[in-house]
């Protein structure tokens, strides 16, 4: 398998686990926040401008979702993080193994809050909002249920166990599939 995909809500390890797998493989890391960051960015809005935006305009999710899928049709040996990104890779047929990351809200609110300097409270209002307006907008423009989480070849717990297993259990179960 030459395309890792690692799929959570916002906290749930993500980004952690990417590096780590990016660290141990040597495989490039890509990350969709990042390319919705520059999206935001080439139109000269913010962030929260460009979630309203994508929440009138199914375009705005359209144009990320092709650059990620051009991005992994063009490279061997990749990790793509993203909320749809397993959806992504399904939809498209693009081999993949793909990895849900799950926390409970408090943990994730924690580590939210921690990054953005912000108490767990602030944070967990914030990732309400935004997992509410995610949730509706992936539904109607993807016509993706973000709770069903049957695609994936694994889903852990990144409250259970720490970054280096989560990442040695992704590892162990990728071996398997070969």
């Amino acid at each position: 398998m030459a395309l890792i995909t690692v799929s959570g809500l916002p906290g749930s390890g993500t980004s952690t686990t990417c590096k780590l797998l990016q660290a141990r493989l040597g495989w490039r890391y890509v990350n969709a926040g990042e390319f919705f960051r520059q999206l935001a960015a080439d139109q000269g809005v913010s962030l929260a401008e460009m979630g309203r935006r994508a929440e009138a305009d199914a375009q705005v999710d359209r144009e990320l979702d092709g650059r990620m899928v051009d991005f992994a049709r063009q490279e061997a040996n990749l990790i793509m993080e993203g909320r749809l990104t397993g959806w992504m890779a399904l939809r498209q047929g693009l081999p993949a193994f793909k990895v849900w990351c799950q926390a409970p809200l408090a943990v994730r609110a924690g580590r939210v809050g921690q990054r953005d300097q912000q108490t767990a409270e602030q944070a967990a209002g914030d990732i309400a909002v935004r997992e509410w307006s995610e949730h509706q907008r992936y539904a109607r423009h993807h016509q993706i249920d973000l709770d069903d989480l049957s695609i994936y070849d694994l889903v852990l717990d990144t409250a259970a166990h720490d970054p280096e297993t989560v990442v040695a259990q992704i590892l162990a179960a990728l071996e398997e599939t070969r």
